[in-house]
């Protein structure tokens, strides 16, 4: 699991990338590493967004903060998961690709 904070899902993350890491490992335990802020969405979002979302969902953009994909070994984006969607509810799907 990879973490890219965006705060253009109602300015949720205005923090810096350390505080934005000290809230998600003190908060939520979260042990996966967490990259910069990026732009998911618009004229602005980064390359990897952009083909992530190209690849499963026709270009749509992210609904909400937490919207996920998979990706396997090869680096084919297999799913995409809405932001609802648990680590345990993925878990579920990935004997497929292992």
């Amino acid at each position: 699991m990879l973490a890219f904070p965006c705060n253009q899902f109602g300015a949720q993350e205005p923090g810096t990338d350390a505080e934005i890491l000290e809230f998600a490992t003190s908060k939520y335990d979260a042990t996966f590493p967490m990259f910069s802020k990026v732009e998911v969405n618009g004229a602005g979002a980064c390359e990897l967004y952009t083909w992530l979302k190209s690849e499963q969902g026709d270009g749509a953009d992210i609904t909400w903060n937490f919207e996920k994909f998979l990706v396997d070994r090869s680096g084919n984006v297999v799913k995409r998961y809405p932001p609802q969607t648990t680590p345990e509810q993925i878990a579920e799907d990935l004997p497929a690709f292992l």
